[in-house]
């Protein structure tokens, strides 16, 4: 497992039973490669082991993205998202994780949150945003897709109707719309956004760490089916990134021009 004297791609800090995990690539909207991922799970397994730690924020640096998703340029560049560790893309397993830390995971939305890191906030027990932070899907429109919770679970959080439209039409939502349809749960000043998120989990730190743990699990129940339908999914996704369609897609976001999905339909 990475050190977290290691890290390249995120920051770990850990203070009063709060742990914060940042995201560490402003300069591509804090989007995720394979090192990321891998950096990200090392992150939040010793936030897990830690009994020190009882809540984990979860944000991205600078003020602009908390996550922007799959780098696209790297997959530009090597049809893949880079080298990892153990030469699988462990994005998956980063879902899986925030699920399963037996710990109340808080999303810190600092800007945009979209594509694959909008999946990443929704599985987020908590979701603060500051008041610019903006919300939407980008697989279509790059030749991507989440089938599994990025889509199933978000059903649940904001209906199937606006689930649909959030991932059919691939628009964007500010912080406001977002807390409106349950998406979010607070909206603050971006200078707020950090003591907002310090007070919210010094409120779960004076609670029974045990009786979270199992409140988590117990909340994570009712829709653990989806995990299945998620492995099936990204299986479908490693078979499909390679077709001349997504190819299309991932090229035309890198050339900065609309897609041409017209022959395959």
């Amino acid at each position: 497992m990475i050190s977290m004297d290691d890290l390249q791609d995120i920051t770990y800090e850990a203070d009063a039973g709060l742990a914060w995990i940042t995201i560490n690539r402003p300069e591509r909207y804090n989007a995720f490669r394979g090192r990321t991922v891998d950096e990200l799970l090392a992150a939040f397994k010793t936030a897990w082991v830690d009994p020190a730690v009882g809540v984990v924020a979860l944000t991205g640096a600078g003020d602009k993205a908390f996550c922007a998703g799959g780098d696209q340029k790297q997959r530009a560049e090597t049809g893949n998202y880079g080298p990892t560790e153990t030469g699988m893309f462990e994005i998956e397993a980063v879902h899986r994780i925030i699920r399963d830390i037996p710990k109340p995971v808080i999303a810190a939305v600092n800007g945009f949150a979209v594509g694959g890191g909008h999946v990443i906030h929704v599985l987020c027990d908590i979701t603060i945003a500051a008041e610019h932070a903006r919300f939407g899907q980008t697989g279509p429109r790059v030749g991507s897709f989440d089938a599994g919770f990025g889509s199933a679970y978000l059903a649940r959080i904001v209906g199937q109707k606006r689930a649909r439209e959030i991932w059919m039409f691939c628009r964007q939502y500010d912080a406001a719309t977002a807390e409106r349809w349950g998406l979010v749960n607070a909206v603050v000043p971006l200078a707020d956004l950090r003591s907002t998120v310090r007070a919210w989990a010094d409120e779960a730190l004076a609670l029974s760490p045990t009786a979270l743990k199992v409140l988590k699990h117990s909340f994570n129940a009712e829709t653990e089916h989806i995990a299945g339908v998620g492995a099936m999914a990204f299986d479908s996704l490693e078979l499909f990134v390679a077709t001349p369609e997504a190819v299309e897609g991932v090229n035309a976001f890198n050339e900065k021009r609309p897609p041409d999905f017209a022959p395959y339909r």
